[in-house]
């Protein structure tokens, strides 16, 4: 069990954290969970964006900035996080407990944004690892529907086990009060699996160059067009370099909130 925060008084008096309750955690295997949070009446942020979030150390907070995975109306704060055995943080934010507490920043911020992006047709969402989180997020906010008339969630992992919410993303969000007529007509899941036997096996470059984007049907026309499609990108750096390369190659530009563009990428993610 993680202690709880003693100091809280003092920590509440910083202009950057304040301390919020772990409401529930759910471990998808030995490397991968997520939990969530209390949400603060006054904290405000846009589907896609992050935030920094961490525990007390031996002498400071050791803090981390984590892509929010909940929607923007949702009455808490939900991330996925990996488990790295000694990693200042994440060695001990992996024992957390409903009950505990942890730090939560104030100011969340971010690029992978629909107001980062030019309007158009196609939003693809391409992710490794826990680069979802973000995702999640857009995926279950109404606004992304009425912007885009599809939505792809490409999610690539090494095993199996690690296509975190993968029932939820097959359903295409069914249940989801808010979302699930839309979802089901526009959301679609093409998960990739680079290290075990599944159905797809490619890398998300592969799948540009070999057209497994396009693996559903409903997408229409197997060719990228920057006049209508968008892109947003969170997970490895490698991974972010390799697409961004591929997609400039073939006239998308870079946005960013100050100046909207075809594609987004989330440079502060490390996961």
């Amino acid at each position: 069990m993680i202690d709880q925060i003693q100091d809280a008084a003092m920590l509440e008096e910083t202009a950057s954290l304040s301390v919020q309750t772990v409401n529930w955690v759910r471990h998808w295997n030995e490397h991968l969970f997520s939990f969530a949070v209390s949400r603060p009446p006054s904290f405000r942020f846009r589907s896609g964006e992050f935030v920094m979030i961490g525990l007390q150390g031996e002498k400071k907070p050791l803090l981390r900035a984590y892509s929010i995975a909940s929607p923007s109306y949702s009455d808490e704060i939900e991330f996925l996080s990996i488990k790295v055995e000694n990693g200042p943080l994440t060695s001990q934010l992996q024992k957390i407990q409903p009950g505990d507490q942890i730090y939560l920043g104030r100011k969340p911020t971010g690029t992978l944004v629909s107001d980062a992006l030019i309007p158009g047709r196609r939003l693809f969402l391409l992710s490794t690892g826990t680069g979802l989180a973000p995702f999640l997020s857009v995926i279950r906010d109404p606004d992304i529907y009425d912007l885009f008339q599809q939505v792809v969630v490409v999610h690539s992992v090494r095993r199996v086990s690690d296509l975190a919410y993968r029932e939820e993303l097959t359903s295409q969000l069914a249940g989801d009060p808010l979302v699930q007529d839309q979802a089901l007509l526009q959301l679609h899941y093409l998960p990739t699996v680079t290290r075990e036997d599944f159905y797809r096996r490619d890398r998300i470059t592969t799948m540009i160059e070999n057209g497994g984007l396009f693996d559903t049907p409903a997408l229409g026309e197997p060719v990228l067009d920057p006049e209508h499609d968008r892109f947003m990108m969170c997970g490895s750096m490698e991974m972010i370099k390799d697409l961004s390369a591929m997609l400039e190659e073939r006239g998308f530009d870079e946005g960013s909130n100050a100046k909207p563009g075809t594609y987004v990428v989330e440079r502060a993610f490390v996961g």
